[in-house]
């Protein structure tokens, strides 16, 4: 096992009925920002609930944060807040709502040109205002981590920053929040808290096993209940497992100790910055892919991976590897996620211009072993059509 800092602050109140708390999570004399995305908060009645739960303080809103968060819109927001002098924020939504505030966060107080927290991937967070959040789609982790991605517009560029200056002070988590969610989104959710996974456990092995044993117990959940969410909308305990599973796919615990990877997200981010295609599914396109093409590096942790998860055990070590992401991708597709770039009429053309940005954002040493050039990325792509 390699050595590792774990450090989560996070709160998580996890059940129905839980929006109550922010009368006592929120300091009494804080002046609040609400953030929220489209109307879905609003016509779901969460927003009306934390309304509620905020009568006593002094609250303002701001709405529009879109499911890829652009700089162009959260600096609005900064400004607001700078003006307002408002000094706590309230992220209502799901992930992407939850990384926009997290950059807004950071850059209200930045001394210097705000984009420089994303090119500098966060080196340069020296301290944030405190946040909260309400979680409506369990998907990204957001609610319990340290990291956020933006997308510039106005140049198509889509970036991560992490600092520890914007872990949320709490995150209330009620699933049945999730319940009128588009079946879409669920699906998506699941994907994502699936490649989270996947990026920080299969790798190459170090011995971690307590790492392994959780990541795949993670792995199977999603498997089992992955058809149920989506056919099952409003049953209570399969919605507090996904939830809580995406949580935890995300939250640094299976992360530490073990090498991970990320290339799989490198790339999904410039199809999603080009094509604005759901997170999720470009991941859906990239990993089986990404898992055929450097099987050889991935070799051991696939095999892991074939006979743990997938219970294959017979053939020959290519073959159950075979097996192993074959049923990766029929797992994706039983969400009706598609995992091909064809399915968004997406060809050569495409890929060029995937690797081409990749290399304009430097992003040409990726993975665990640093060794996913932009030839493996290119071949990563033109085994995704």
């Amino acid at each position: 096992m390699q050595n590792f800092e774990f450090y989560n602050p996070t709160r998580i109140v996890f059940g129905p009925n839980k929006i109550a708390e922010l009368n006592r999570l929120v300091p009494q004399n804080a002046k609040v920002l609400i953030l929220f995305g489209g109307a879905s908060a609003e016509k779901n009645g969460t927003l009306a609930e934390v309304r509620t739960a905020l009568s006593q303080h002094e609250v303002q809103e701001f709405g529009g944060i879109e499911p890829n968060p652009t700089y162009e819109t959260l600096m609005k927001a900064v400004e607001l807040i700078r003006s307002e002098k408002l000094d706590f924020l309230l992220a209502v939504g799901g992930g992407s709502v939850i990384d926009g505030t997290k950059f807004i966060a950071a850059a209200v107080n930045f001394v210097g040109e705000p984009w420089d927290i994303l090119t500098t991937h966060g080196a340069v967070v020296k301290h944030a205002i405190p946040f909260g959040t309400v979680l409506t789609l369990p998907a990204t982790g957001s609610e319990m981590n340290e990291g956020a991605v933006i997308t510039r517009q106005a140049t198509l560029t889509k970036l991560a920053f992490m600092s520890e200056h914007v872990f949320p002070q709490f995150s209330i988590l009620d699933p049945t929040k999730t319940y009128t969610l588009p079946k879409r989104q669920v699906a998506n959710g699941v994907v994502d808290a699936y490649v989270h996974i996947m990026e920080q456990y299969l790798t190459y092995p170090v011995d971690g096993r307590v790492q392994d044993r959780f990541a795949e117990s993670l792995l199977l959940t999603l498997i089992e209940i992955g058809p149920k969410v989506l056919a099952q909308p409003e049953d209570y305990d399969l919605r507090a497992n996904l939830m809580w599973v995406a949580t935890l796919a995300l939250n640094g615990l299976i992360g530490a100790g073990v090498p991970q990877d990320w290339a799989t997200h490198m790339i999904g981010h410039e199809l999603t910055a080009a094509y604005d295609i759901d997170h999720a599914r470009t991941l859906a396109i990239v990993l089986p892919s990404m898992l055929s093409i450097r099987r050889t590096e991935k070799r051991d942790k696939l095999l892991q991976y074939a006979e743990r998860v997938w219970q294959i055990t017979s053939g020959s070590d290519d073959e159950r590897i075979d097996q192993a992401i074959a049923k990766t991708r029929a797992f994706f597709e039983s969400l009706e996620v598609p995992t091909r770039l064809s399915a968004y009429t997406l060809g050569q053309d495409a890929v060029h211009h995937v690797v081409k940005q990749l290399e304009s954002n430097g992003m040409v040493k990726l993975g665990e072993k640093k060794n996913v050039t932009l030839d493996v990325s290119q071949r990563v792509l033109e085994a995704s059509l």
